[in-house]
């Protein structure tokens, strides 16, 4: 019914309902971001990372943080996973969120902002100080309308940012700043946003003319046990795995920087992460193989996915994957296929989120690409619709010093079914399960 509303209701309507909901939900909780230091983190891949250790920095130099992201919701102490589906939450629930941080005595929200919610509106109710760009590639084409309106959707929140009024928390004046990772080929298009203060962190450049402040990881390397960079002088040791994550620490010691928290207090805190829920997870129940569970949904993060297993050296990869329904980038399915095909020795497709698809259909679409790829149905590659059932199919195929890859979901704690039905589910907790029967 209420896409049957929307398809013939004039778009300028649509967008007065959203806009009206953004304005009521900021005065019905007191406006509370006015009271906390927002920083707002965007872009295609790595927000949710990038959030928890820029928590961790902040909470070693003495704060309180929230987070609102796709992982979990935070106040203070409380935490727990985000069980919506939804990223960005609606307007008066994340007011309501924003609301509550201010109450337990947050000093900073750190909230994860996507090109969806901008485009709905939610981040006009928000006073934000700070705004992360993270990096910037194809994704939700089918829902904007082009790669171009994508990346505009992004840019009207850093146009925002001009609009949100001065503040100060705790007396102190708080100033309008703009990060951005400079190795992306997009990052002048944000820092070319008015703001007070602009920073770029980098790992591969400090070519940019848009900013005089640049944070960069050098000598980044794959250790042992994670990896580790040189800031100056300060060496950065993170039990993490994976490129991709030295830039969200480095993004995380520049936020750090850019609120005053020196390199030293960012140095510890960043040597004591040792788990990001359902990100490069490794699940240890005592099995002679390695079980990884990772929310890698897109072929650009699949493909640093598979550098990391590389390190592993294992036997032989079984990958365990899907793609989401509900018109979300067709164009990915087959290319998801292939990129297990070609880098995994068994594939087992199987349901994701479905909304209101056929799922067996996403996954024939999956599939094709997997077979361009030169797999083969019911040798090694094999088409299971029950998520549980292709899951336990994966474990009882591997073997000693194999790696189990499960992807598409992460820590989620929900299958997006269709009518709006939201079907509990942890691919992680089913993991568990399985291998302790």
């Amino acid at each position: 019914m209420k896409n049957i509303v929307r398809k013939f209701t004039p778009k300028f309507v649509i967008s007065l309902y959203h806009i009206t909901l953004a304005i009521l939900a900021n005065f019905f909780y007191f406006l509370p971001s006015r009271k906390l230091i927002v920083i707002g983190v965007t872009g295609t891949a790595g927000k949710s990372t990038a959030i928890e250790l820029i928590a961790k920095v902040l909470e070693e130099a003495g704060n309180k943080v929230g987070i609102a992201s796709t992982i979990k919701f935070k106040i203070a102490d409380i935490e727990k996973l985000n069980d919506k589906k939804m990223t960005m939450l609606g307007r008066f629930q994340l007011q309501k969120l924003l609301y509550q941080m201010v109450k337990a005595g947050c000093q900073y929200a750190l909230v994860e902002t996507t090109s969806e919610g901008v485009r709905q509106f939610r981040h006009l109710g928000i006073n934000y100080d700070v705004l992360v760009f993270t990096n910037l590639f194809p994704e939700h084409i089918e829902s904007h309308g082009s790669f171009e309106k994508y990346k505009e959707a992004k840019g009207k929140l850093f146009k925002h940012l001009k609009r949100c009024p001065a503040k100060k928390v705790n007396n102190k004046k708080i100033k309008k700043v703009i990060i951005a990772n400079i190795d992306d080929e997009h990052a002048n298009y944000f820092l070319g946003n008015w703001a007070e203060e602009k920073y770029g962190f980098s790992v591969d450049t400090t070519n940019n003319e848009k900013t005089s402040i640049i944070v960069k990881a050098d000598q980044a390397a794959q250790t042992k046990n994670g990896f580790e960079f040189l800031v100056g002088v300060t060496k950065f040791e993170v039990p993490l795995y994976g490129d991709h994550n030295v830039y969200n620490a480095i993004v995380a010691v520049t936020v750090g920087l850019s609120q005053g928290v020196n390199l030293e207090i960012s140095q510890i805190a960043l040597s004591k992460v040792n788990l990001i829920p359902g990100r490069i997870e490794f699940i240890d129940e005592g099995q002679p193989f390695k079980i990884i569970v990772d929310y890698a949904f897109l072929p650009e993060a699949l493909e640093k996915l598979y550098e990391v297993v590389k390190l592993l050296k294992s036997k032989k990869v079984i990958h365990v994957l899907g793609s989401a329904g509900g018109g979300r980038d067709v164009a990915r399915r087959p290319k998801l296929g292939k990129l297990a095909g070609e880098k995994a020795d068994i594939v087992i497709i199987t349901n994701e989120d479905p909304y209101d698809e056929d799922p067996k259909q996403i996954i024939n679409q999956v599939t094709a690409g997997a077979e361009g790829a030169g797999k083969k149905i019911d040798h090694n590659l094999f088409k299971i619709t029950d998520r549980r059932k292709a899951i336990n199919k994966a474990l009882s195929l591997a073997k000693k010093d194999d790696v189990v890859l499960i992807t598409g979901k992460g820590s989620e704690q929900a299958i997006a079914d269709p009518n709006g039905k939201l079907t509990p589910w942890d691919d992680r907790k089913v993991v568990r399960q399985l291998l302790n029967k």
